[in-house]
C-alpha cells in the first residue's frame, strides 16, 4: 500500500471534489450567479446605449484598473503559496505569505478609495448616467467583497501564525482561499467589461 493512501488524512483531500469547506461552494456559485446577472444586465444596457457606454469609460483611468487588477492577481498567488507552504510541511511560511495577501488587498481598497475619489470631485456619481450606474454599483459590490476577503485572509494569517494549519488540516485554509480567489476573478470580469469593452 502506498504511503498516500496508508494515511486517512492524505486519502481524504485526495478523494475531496473541491477545495475547503463544501457549503462556501455554495455561496461562491450563488455570489458567481447574482454578478453572472449583473453582467449580463451591463451588457443588455450597453448595447443599448453603445455611444454613451464608450464615452464615459473613456472618462476611466485604466491605469487605476491595472494596478488593481495585478494587485489581486498577486495577492491569489500569495494565498496559492501560503496554502501550498502547509500542505508541503512548511507551514512556517504561510503567515508571511498571507500578510503579502493583506497587504496587496488593503493596497486594492486604497486604489479604489483614490479612482473614487477623482470621480466624485469630477462631478460623477452612480446618477450621472447608467454606465456609472453599473460602474459604482458592481464595483462597491466588489470591493465590500474585498473587505470582507481581508478580514478573513487577517483571520486566516491569525490561525496560520498559533499553528492551526498542517498538512493534514488545510480546511479553514482553502476555504478562506477559495472566496478570495472568487473575489480575484470576479475582478478580472469587471475590469474586462467596465475598463476594455468596446
Amino acid at each position: 500500500m502506498s504511503a498516500i493512501a496508508a494515511t486517512p488524512d492524505a486519502a481524504e483531500y485526495s478523494t475531496r471534489r473541491l477545495p475547503g469547506d463544501q457549503d462556501v461552494w455554495i455561496f461562491i456559485i450563488a455570489e458567481l450567479l447574482m454578478f453572472g446577472a449583473f453582467f449580463i444586465a451591463y451588457i443588455v444596457n450597453r448595447a443599448g446605449e453603445v455611444d454613451l457606454f464608450n464615452a464615459s469609460q473613456l472618462t476611466l483611468d485604466r491605469s487605476f484598473g491595472v494596478v488593481n487588477t495585478l494587485l489581486l492577481v498577486t495577492s491569489s498567488w500569495a494565498v496559492v503559496e501560503a496554502a501550498a507552504a502547509v500542505r508541503g510541511n512548511r507551514a512556517a511560511l504561510a503567515p508571511c505569505y498571507l500578510l503579502i495577501a493583506i497587504g496587496l488587498g488593503v493596497a486594492f481598497i486604497v486604489v479604489k478609495f483614490f479612482e473614487y475619489s477623482a470621480k466624485f470631485e469630477a462631478g460623477l456619481s452612480m446618477t450621472t448616467n447608467t454606465f456609472y450606474m453599473f460602474y459604482f454599483c458592481l464595483t462597491m459590490i466588489h470591493l465590500a467583497h474585498v473587505v470582507v476577503g481581508t478580514i478573513i485572509l487577517i483571520v486566516m494569517w491569525t490561525n496560520a501564525r498559533n499553528g492551526n494549519y498542517a498538512a493534514a488540516h488545510t480546511k479553514g485554509l482553502e476555504t478562506g482561499a477559495s472566496y478570495w480567489h472568487m473575489v480575484d476573478l470576479l475582478w478580472i470580469f469587471l475590469f474586462a467589461l467596465l475598463y476594455l469593452l468596446r
